[in-house]
């Protein structure tokens, strides 16, 4: 029999692996708060339910999709939470960027109720997501990855075995350190060609093929120079990604100096009005400089 997914957090990105997983045939029957992230995921295709108990009892897997590890913790471990409706000897796939503590306690209560449990972060958008080609990092037990292997594969390009479970948090905060500080320094160099007066087109046509290109530069920055910041990332999920890695330096008295800078520049761009847009909208923040010199030099 073809398995019974459950997928809760059915937000921008978890509505679009749900659609996909729908798409390729499997059985997937979705649950999310909000009732706009409902209402989205069924115009894409997905099964909605309006209670969290609908979409987990009677699953063989259940898929996570959530916002932080305070919110992934309270939907795995909290009253009437996901494991409370989880049969034993399903399996529970976590996909969140959270901290690999947190992923650790939601699988040491999962193993206690007999549920398997993978851990699997993404790298990509909402566009990757929809089109099958994530990046999985997963963390676990070797048959219990490869028993949910085809869903795995559904959902990725490519997916990566990263040790026992946390480590695929692990290396999905590592990831987003990085990816978020080359978008910062990408965006403050972008922002300082400009103002000495390169025209923002030619500048980008010249750093893409050049030595200062990254994924998210080349991905992000052709929107954002027409002024399109609509989210493929928000911000705020960059600020809170940084951080936990931040903290993870702490715990582990690992020195992180370079992403307390970038994470304090990111709260810079939000405190300035650009929460819920791209995390490209850093470009924004350095250009709205630009204007600031601007007016000073014509003396208004």
């Amino acid at each position: 029999m073809a398995k019974q997914l459950g997928f809760v957090g059915i937000g921008q990105m978890g509505g679009a692996m749900a659609a996909h997983l729908t798409r390729s045939g499997f059985s997937v029957t979705g649950y999310d708060p909000s009732e706009q992230s409902r209402a989205l995921a069924a115009k894409d295709g997905v099964k909605v339910v309006t209670q969290l108990r609908d979409a987990v009892l009677g699953a063989d897997v259940v898929l996570t999709s959530l916002p932080n590890p305070a919110i992934a913790l309270e939907a795995w471990l909290g009253q009437e939470g996901i494991l409370d409706y989880m049969a034993e000897g399903s399996t529970g796939m976590e996909l969140s960027s959270i901290d690999p503590e947190v992923m650790r306690q939601i699988a040491a209560a999962a193993a206690k109720r007999g549920v398997r449990m993978v851990d699997a972060p993404v790298s990509g958008g909402p566009l990757e997501a929809a089109a099958g080609q994530l990046v999985l990092m997963t963390g676990g037990e070797e048959r219990d990855i490869e028993a949910v292997g085809d869903i795995l594969d559904s959902l990725s390009s490519s997916r990566h075995m990263t040790g026992p479970v946390g480590t695929g948090k692990t290396v999905k905060l590592v990831n987003n350190m990085m990816s978020m500080g080359n978008i910062v320094v990408a965006a403050e160099a972008f922002a300082l060609g400009t103002a000495a007066g390169v025209d923002p087109r030619t500048l980008f046509n010249v750093l893409s093929q050049s030595g200062g290109r990254s994924h998210h530069f080349l991905k992000r920055f052709p929107k954002a120079i027409e002024g399109d910041y609509a989210p493929g990332f928000k911000i705020e999920l960059g600020e809170k990604d940084v951080a936990l890695g931040i903290e993870l330096g702490r715990k582990l008295m690992q020195p992180t100096p370079a992403a307390s800078l970038v994470r304090e520049m990111i709260a810079l761009g939000m405190a300035g009005g650009r929460k819920g847009q791209d995390v490209v909208a850093m470009l924004d923040y350095y250009l709205s400089a630009n204007s600031v010199r601007a007016g000073q030099a014509s003396g208004s």
